[in-house]
């Protein structure tokens, strides 16, 4: 992965985020903290491109963004829609939810191109995933949106 100058008050942001995540954020961190979700390492509040995206698999250059209520008003879209088209253009894949949505650990799991079979033959030995753990989030988030 390329390595790219963050400007200290970046840092400090995204640090500040950690700590004041919203409850649908915290959810779907315990389902990737940690190498949880299909062994894909996962970084939160992670400064990419002059922007703090929510959650990022760096090996796989997939960014999963969690949004509320805020991010479907017109601005705001158009906004998100401009951010994406950079992350794209520097081949990142951004995947939206909202907060309330369902299944987004299974979409997560498609997108890397993962299936169980994969997980489980990528666990270290003597570690199985967890049974479930692409589905387990199904309860808190949903399906991707554009």
């Amino acid at each position: 992965m390329s390595h790219y100058r963050v400007p200290a008050t970046h840092r400090a942001n995204a640090r500040k985020m950690r700590k004041v995540m919203t409850e649908a954020e915290l959810k779907l961190w315990s389902e990737l903290r940690g190498h949880r979700l299909m062994r894909l390492g996962f970084r939160r509040q992670m400064p990419i491109s002059g922007y703090i995206v929510d959650f990022a698999c760096p090996a796989r250059k997939i960014i999963v963004e969690v949004d509320g209520s805020q991010h479907g008003r017109t601005g705001a879209a158009l906004r998100d829609r401009a951010r994406d088209r950079r992350l794209n253009l520097l081949g990142w894949t951004v995947l939206r939810f909202w907060n309330d949505d369902a299944g987004v650990c299974d979409h997560i799991a498609t997108v890397a191109g993962l299936s169980a079979a994969d997980a489980t033959a990528q666990a270290p030995r003597g570690h199985a995933p967890i049974k479930g753990q692409a589905t387990s989030a199904a309860r808190l988030h949903g399906s991707h949106r554009s």
